[in-house]
């Protein structure tokens, strides 16, 4: 019965999760964002502030899990409407590789609760430099009519979405190469006030904010091409 009603809803299940992770997604860094000001603020003792640095890293691993989810869901979505041609074993596939590249991004964010380096760190950020150019590959190659995505008129909207995707990704390692920098510069803060430490911190913050600004209006025209279909 249960597989019936998996079988009989398969999109509407899978729409409904591709809409959750969208929103984890931008909800999560909206989340960041925000917090962020007082990661940043030089008001705010230093372990008070690396309080809320801890709640930026666990509020933006559940965005790199929407993330990460899109990727499957759009795929499977994308064959039952005909416009992706890869079924079968390989959407199996591409739900294995979902289950170990989440597996990962969780270990990773354990690793970096823990203060600790080992090979998931590396691992995630290698994740994003092999779909990167898979997806805009893909995308654009499709939009040129080479394929792999149909691109039929009212088809185009999925390859524009892809490619967006791709994208996306890009904009999301310029983000979090400023992260990255910050456990740094707060254990230089811990030792003691560094005027330095905090004009550094300061400059990234007010790049990262530019950046998170172009990264929401990139998450919005996906959104937009995913709901309207407009090619």
């Amino acid at each position: 019965m249960i597989v019936e009603f998996l079988n009989q809803h398969e999109l509407g299940i899978l729409r409904y999760l591709h809409i959750l992770a969208m929103v984890y997604w931008l909800g999560g860094e909206w989340g960041v964002f925000q917090t962020s000001y007082k990661v940043v603020d030089p008001a705010l003792p230093v372990r008070e502030r690396l309080r809320h640095l801890e709640t930026v890293f666990r509020i933006d691993v559940a965005a790199r899990v929407g993330i990460v989810s899109l990727l499957p869901l759009g795929l499977h979505m994308g064959h039952l409407w005909g416009v992706q041609p890869w079924g079968g074993g390989f959407l199996w596939a591409v739900w294995l590789i979902w289950v170990l590249w989440v597996a990962v991004t969780l270990l990773a964010f354990r690793d970096k609760q823990r203060k600790t380096k080992s090979i998931f760190g590396t691992l995630e950020d290698w994740s994003r430099y092999i779909a990167i150019p898979l997806l805009i590959g893909t995308g654009g190659a499709s939009l040129m009519g080479m394929g792999p995505f149909s691109a039929e008129s009212g088809q185009l909207w999925y390859s524009i979405k892809v490619l967006a995707f791709g994208v996306s990704m890009i904009i999301g390692l310029v983000l979090r190469h400023y992260l990255h920098e910050w456990p740094g510069i707060f254990a230089r803060l811990l030792q003691g006030p560094d005027a330095a430490a905090e004009a550094r911190l300061a400059d990234l913050i007010r790049s990262a904010r530019i950046v998170a600004i172009i990264y929401w209006i990139t998450i919005g025209v996906i959104g937009f091409f995913g709901a309207v279909k407009p090619f």
